[in-house]
């Protein structure tokens, strides 16, 4: 696809999906950075440290990353935490941590990017979300409200920026087979294959490519879309 070569942010690059999107970018000839807390990156990834809870670290870790890269054209806000707990034991702090990363962080990382996308009229925003914005989750009314605010973040900044040929898209994922998947039961596992049309979880890597082609001149004309790699778990929502 046309967009080797291009400076691409993925938030969170250390782990799971976003290490296996970071590994996408790098093999397809991009330029690669990531903000993250901790842990090793991918090789050929650039990283920055950087709390997604502090506009001053997100501003600076930008300007770090463009001093080496070069203006950044490609943000996949992918960084997220989970804080589960049922409704009547969630304490505020739980509910507000989750949001403050996974909603208001993608907030600081967009709002820092879009300002040279806007300048060269060209960017593809790709926030990572998950079927449970959309289809719900028992114990997790937290993360459940960040990603699904993420699609009304995307179709607003679509209509704000799509003149200025920069696309916003969703990506949302379902069940993926990670170090958090691996850790469940047996039991739990055949129940959740149970309700996937597919009958299994899906590789990291599928998640990257689905990532990759909303970055490239190819799907220049797709914004404001929810992307589901679920299986079909989530049809109709």
């Amino acid at each position: 696809m046309a967009s080797t070569g291009r400076v691409v942010v993925v938030t969170g690059a250390n782990r799971g999906i976003g290490r296996s999107i970071a590994e996408k970018f790098v093999a397809q000839g991009d330029r690669v950075a990531t903000i993250y807390r901790s842990g090793d990156l991918p090789e050929g990834v650039f990283g920055v440290v950087g709390d997604m809870t502090s506009s001053e670290q997100v501003d600076a870790a930008f300007t770090a990353i463009e001093q080496e890269l070069g203006p950044v054209e490609i943000l996949v806000a992918n960084a997220g935490i989970t804080k589960d707990q049922l409704l009547m034991r969630m304490s505020d702090d739980e509910f507000e941590q989750v949001i403050d990363v996974n909603l208001s962080g993608t907030f600081r990382c967009v709002r820092r990017a879009s300002k040279g996308m806007i300048k060269a009229r060209f960017g593809r925003i790709v926030m990572i979300s998950s079927v449970i914005g959309l289809y719900g989750g028992p114990g997790q009314v937290n993360y459940a409200a960040s990603k699904a605010g993420l699609v009304g973040m995307a179709r607003s900044i679509t209509r704000e920026l799509g003149s200025r040929g920069i696309t916003a898209n969703v990506v949302a994922p379902g069940f993926i087979e990670t170090a958090m998947t691996a850790e469940l039961s047996e039991e739990t596992t055949k129940k959740y294959k149970a309700s996937i049309p597919a009958g299994r979880f899906a590789q990291p890597e599928e998640v990257a490519s689905a990532v990759a082609f909303l970055a490239s001149d190819e799907a220049g004309y797709i914004s404001g879309a929810v992307i589901p790699v679920d299986g079909g778990l989530g049809m109709g929502h």
